[in-house]
């Protein structure tokens, strides 16, 4: 009998969007979005390939018991960018207000235009998080960015799609 293999912590998150793709994909490159959506309070993101990808957010006033304060920097470099379809972030590492970074990971973010229910366009989009090594961090790291990258998703809808 073959020994089943339990699938590594990853994110994987999808949501559609009334927008048109490019405006999603520039959502996660400018500065005044990322703070809007997600909270960042500084970044440098070059939507080109080997371009940096580095957010920051402010440093939590609680404490996580396994990862400490949340906040600090996410940053990778951009391998693939297309403007209307998505990015790939590689070599990323999450480096915690305390103790040593997580990583390496990738971000990737897929977009297509689709059709919601109604026959409207809206862009189709995709967020994988990847990249795991056993340990007690790590896993804790996925369970917190699982449970957040729902609302922020819900946050970018928001700011681009704009009041209803």
């Amino acid at each position: 009998m073959a020994a089943r293999t339990a699938a590594l912590p990853s994110v994987d998150v999808s949501a559609e969007i009334s927008a048109t793709p490019r405006v999603v994909v520039d959502a996660f490159f400018d500065p005044a979005s990322l703070a809007k959506w997600w909270g960042t309070i500084r970044s440098v993101t070059t939507p080109r390939s080997l371009g940096a990808y580095a957010v920051e957010w402010p440093t939590s006033s609680t404490r996580d018991e396994v990862l400490g304060r949340l906040g600090g920097v996410f940053r990778g470099t951009v391998m693939h960018f297309e403007s209307t379809r998505g990015f790939f972030i590689a070599d990323a590492f999450w480096l915690p207000p305390d103790g040593g970074p997580i990583g390496p990971m990738a971000l990737e973010m897929s977009c297509s235009l689709g059709l919601n229910t109604e026959g409207r366009p809206v862009a189709r989009i995709r967020v994988t998080q990847t990249g795991f090594e056993e340990s007690a961090r790590w896993r804790r790291y996925y369970e917190v960015v699982q449970s957040e990258w729902p609302q922020s998703l819900s946050n970018l809808k928001s700011l681009v799609e704009g009041p209803r």
